[in-house]
Order: C-alpha cells, then sequence, then structure tokens
C-alpha cells in the first residue's frame, strides 16, 4: 500500500513514523521548509520526503493520503485527490487502525486545551494508564508505535474532525461553539456546527457524548433521536435534561452508577468558562470510576497552560495573571467576568475588529487601571476612556508591568489580557506571555 502525507509537522511526521512501523510505504510532502526536528526524525526513520513543493505524479499514485489539520479541502492536491477517489484521512483517523485503546476526544471552540490538560490530569492521577494526544500538539499516532496506554485524551479541533470517518470515541466532549475559522466552511456556522458534532460519530451504547446544554447552537444542531451514545448533558443554567451541574463550588454528577458531588472550591481555574470546562472534565472522570475525593484532589493540584489565566506571582497581596492567550474579545470577557478583585487590566496589540461594547460594563465595575500595550492604541482608549478612570499607554512591557505594580494595592489583580493578536511588538502570544513573567520576576520578584 502506498501512503502519501501531507505536511510534515506533529501530526505529519507522527503519521509518517507510523506508516513506517507498519510497513507502509510512505511519502511526505510539505509546501513549506521542514523543521529541522522534523527532518531528523523523517532521515533516522529512512523516510522520504520533500519540502517546498507538490510533487503531483507521485502523491497521486497512493492508495490513500493524510492530510495535515491546516491544509484546506480547497488546495489544489486535494481537490486533485478527490478527482481520482483517492481517499484523504486525518492522522487520528489513520492512528485509531493501530490501537485497541479507548478514545476520550474533546473539542469545541474555546476551552479546548484547558479541559484536555485537565481531564487527563485528573485520570492520570487517579492512576489510569492514559495518554495525552491531538491538537495539544503531541502527535497520536507516533505515540500509538509504542502503544503502551490503555486510554488516550485527545484534544481534536475542527480540522482534524472533518477528515475522520470510521474513528470512534469512547467519550466524546461538546464544549462549546461560537463562529470561527467560518473561511474553511464557506462562512456556513451550520456546517461548522456539523464538523464539531463528528465528535459523536459511529458512537454505541456503550459511549458518551458529554456536551453544553446551555450553548443554543449544540442544541440545534444535535439529532438526540438519531444518536447511538449515551448522552451526558452539563450546565450551569440548570437545563432541563443536565445530567452535570455545577452549584456554586460543587459539581454534581447524576449518572447512573457514576452518581458525585466533587467539591471544586480549591481549583485554581478562574471564571465562569472554566466552570464548565471543569464539569465536562469531572464528567469523564466520573464516567472512568474515579472517586470524588480523588477528582478534589486532582483539581487542586492541577496546573494549566502557560498563558491562559495563568497565576505568575502574588507578590504584597498583588496577583499577576497571564492571559495572553486571549486574543479576542470573548475570551477578555471570561477572564473580566471570572476574576473578582479590581484589575489593572494590560491589553492592546493588533485589533482583529474588535467590538469592545461587550466589555464597557465589566470594565466599569472591575478596572481601575487600563494599560494600553501597542504601538495604536486609538480604539482601545476609544472605547475605554471614559469608562475606566486611569488609562495610560506604552510600547514597554516592561512599563506596563511597572505601572502595574505602581497602581496596584493590596488585594488587587494586575491582569495581561490582550483582546489582539501580538504582532505589532511580539513574535506571538507565548512570545509576549513569556516577556509579562519576565517582567514579573524583574520588577516585582527583583529576580
Amino acid at each position: 500500500m502506498k501512503l502519501a502525507i501531507l505536511g510534515a509537522g506533529e501530526s505529519g511526521v507522527g503519521a509518517a513514523l507510523l506508516a513506517k512501523a507498519k510497513g507502509l510505504d510512505v511519502f511526505v510532502s510539505d509546501m513549506g521548509q521542514i523543521k529541522e526536528v522534523y527532518k531528523a526524525k523523517l532521515a533516522t526513520a529512512a523516510i522520504p520526503y520533500e519540502e517546498g513543493t507538490h510533487t503531483f505524479e507521485r502523491i497521486l499514485e497512493s492508495n490513500e493520503i493524510i492530510k495535515s489539520p491546516g491544509i484546506p479541502d480547497k488546495a489544489t492536491i486535494i481537490q486533485e485527490a478527490i478527482k481520482k477517489e483517492i481517499p484523504v484521512i486525518s492522522e487520528i483517523e489513520f492512528a485509531g487502525r493501530y490501537t485497541d485503546a479507548k478514545f476520550i476526544c474533546i473539542t469545541g471552540t474555546n476551552g479546548k486545551t484547558t479541559t484536555t490538560l485537565l481531564t487527563y490530569h485528573l485520570l492520570k492521577s487517579a492512576g489510569i494508564n492514559v495518554g495525552l494526544a491531538g491538537n495539544i500538539g503531541e502527535s497520536l499516532a507516533e505515540k500509538v508505535i509504542d502503544n503502551k496506554h490503555e486510554y488516550y485524551v485527545v484534544e481534536l479541533s475542527s480540522f482534524q474532525l472533518d477528515n475522520m470517518y470510521q474513528f470512534k470515541a469512547h467519550i466524546g466532549v461538546l464544549l462549546n461553539i461560537t463562529p470561527d475559522h467560518l473561511d474553511r466552511y464557506g462562512y456556513d456556522l451550520n456546517k461548522y456546527a456539523a464538523s464539531k458534532l463528528r465528535i459523536a460519530q459511529n458512537m454505541s451504547g456503550a459511549d458518551y457524548f458529554i456536551y453544553n446544554n446551555d450553548d443554543d447552537i449544540i442544541r440545534n444542531a444535535f439529532d438526540s433521536a438519531s444518536f447511538g451514545g449515551t448522552t451526558i448533558p452539563f450546565s450551569l443554567q440548570g437545563a432541563a435534561g443536565t445530567k452535570v451541574l455545577c452549584e456554586g463550588t460543587h459539581v454534581k454528577v447524576n449518572v447512573k452508577f457514576f452518581e458525585g458531588d466533587i467539591d471544586a472550591s480549591r481549583s485554581a481555574l478562574i471564571g465562569k468558562h472554566n466552570q464548565y470546562n471543569t464539569m465536562a472534565a469531572v464528567a469523564v472522570a466520573k464516567l472512568m470510576g474515579v472517586e470524588d475525593s480523588q477528582i478534589e484532589k486532582g483539581l487542586e493540584t492541577f496546573e494549566n497552560a502557560e498563558h491562559r489565566l495563568q497565576v505568575i506571582t502574588v507578590s504584597k497581596e498583588v496577583t499577576y495573571i497571564n492571559d495572553s492567550k486571549a486574543t479576542n474579545v470573548e475570551a477578555v470577557y471570561y477572564a473580566l467576568e471570572g476574576i473578582k478583585q479590581p484589575i489593572i487590566w494590560i491589553a492592546g496589540g493588533v485589533d482583529k475588529g474588535n467590538d469592545y461594547s461587550a466589555l464597557q460594563d465589566l470594565a466599569k465595575e472591575k478596572v481601575k487601571v487600563l494599560v494600553c500595550l501597542g504601538k495604536d492604541n486609538d480604539k482601545l482608549k476609544e472605547a475605554f476612556g471614559r469608562i475606566v478612570p486611569v488609562v495610560v499607554e506604552t510600547t514597554s512591557m516592561e512599563y506596563a508591568v511597572r505601572m502595574g505594580r505602581l497602581l496596584s494595592t493590596p488585594g488587587d489583580v494586575v491582569l495581561l489580557s490582550p483582546a489582539c493578536a501580538s504582532f505589532d511588538l511580539f513574535n506571538n502570544y507565548e512570545h509576549r506571555g513569556q516577556r509579562f513573567r519576565e517582567a514579573v520576576e524583574k520588577i516585582v520578584l527583583k529576580k
């Protein structure tokens, strides 16, 4: 069998290594430049590859093509494959063929990474033999080569779900659906929703679909009547039929054989959106047989991924929080809504057509200082200049943190939650978050 792999990033190289391990004739092609670390892996495994081009003749003589998630279906090489009726699948679909492990799959427009990491942490800390893979940045296919785990927690983007057909999750989680990546779906929200709902495909009676019962788009798009598995809706609002409910600091699970009442008060996760994320992860843990006390301990010891409402330090009763991943208004809303203390808010960067009106009431209630960190701050100043008592602007992260330290009083929070892309002053949101941490360590902790 001849297999062509398009894209030589984490997923593509992982798929290539698995294909080679299974004795398939594999060829890797990437229109861009391949990172040295991936070239080394391909060379060590004696896998032929090309970069900077696609050799159509060689690719289209394959029996099957594995497509990296970032390549759209409208790409010429994909259209040519479709004309020749060559199956085009995802790395996840391919990996699923070579393991008997069960998959716990998590998707949603927002919160995927936090929920995936939390779910993995709850299960692993309870002693379950579980691996972590998918959109989190680790290839499922490469992990399947050694096949050491009974379960895998897999974060899935809509792009990965689009090219999955026979793959089945034992537990599927859908956190939310809001308009995103619509250019890949003909600017049709219904098509995007259908992509997300592929998380529940092929399920049977022994499988579980955990979904947000407060999300109107999910409720309208999900055809529960024809669904083959068991539904586990979760809700903050007490929606009818809910089986997982958050009441104050307690998560209550009411599923036959899996009931629980979990105290989440010691969790470090902040905000309403993280209550949803926590409900989903707790529901998975209960379905996997984890005891309430083990879940509570796991919630207490969990540390979220960097740049997502990450507490850097508390100094002189002032908390410094890195939320650099918040590159849109909705993400900042979650941050401002979830923090109860007065806020010195560091925001700004490359505006993506933001409408800040949704943040104005929260800013008026909670923000005492706005530090505009960007080359063009006019839109931020216009939106909040009459609402926030103090507005300053800078192009220096160190100056922004210095202002936070100078203008804060005990009990305040200095919050980096930009609402904007980072490319005017930084390489990416990770770079921006790292610079924030470095500035806090230098100026506040004086390291």
